[in-house]
């Protein structure tokens, strides 16, 4: 059986091009200021290797989930509300992941969008799982 899916990928490639973007901001400065691995208690390597990890994360998490539900013929919309969020909260979040401020705005709408993006898809699995 061949798996069409016609949502998940459209944010798949949205969501890629934010990693990447991230992670070239880690490569990039770590090449100036010559650490190649870890952080080197350097305040700034952290915040954008955290930035970058978190994205990755969230971003796994989800659209597995995505990929799941859009696989058992989940409805277009669940799949693209959870898309859109997920895509929202990736793009608000690294401006928001902050040293010296947990508590910056934007950190809140990347997590908080994430976490609508997980409890909509992981009902829309669970209502498809049972049937209903």
């Amino acid at each position: 059986m061949l798996l069409c899916l016609q949502i998940t990928p459209i944010y798949a490639l949205a969501v890629a091009v934010v990693t990447l973007a991230l992670w070239f901001r880690v490569t990039l400065y770590r090449g100036n200021i010559g650490i190649s691995i870890g952080d080197n208690g350097d305040v700034n390597l952290l915040q954008r290797i955290r930035q970058h990890g978190n994205c990755v994360e969230w971003s796994s998490f989800i659209l597995i989930m995505m990929i799941l539900a859009e696989g058992m013929g989940a409805p277009g919309l669940y799949i693209q509300i959870s898309g859109a969020l997920l895509l929202i909260g990736r793009i608000a979040h690294p401006f928001g992941l902050k040293i010296d401020n947990a508590g910056h705005p934007l950190r809140y709408v990347g997590n908080g969008t994430n976490i609508l993006a997980a409890l909509n898809i992981m009902v829309c699995l669970g209502v498809n799982i049972l049937g209903l």
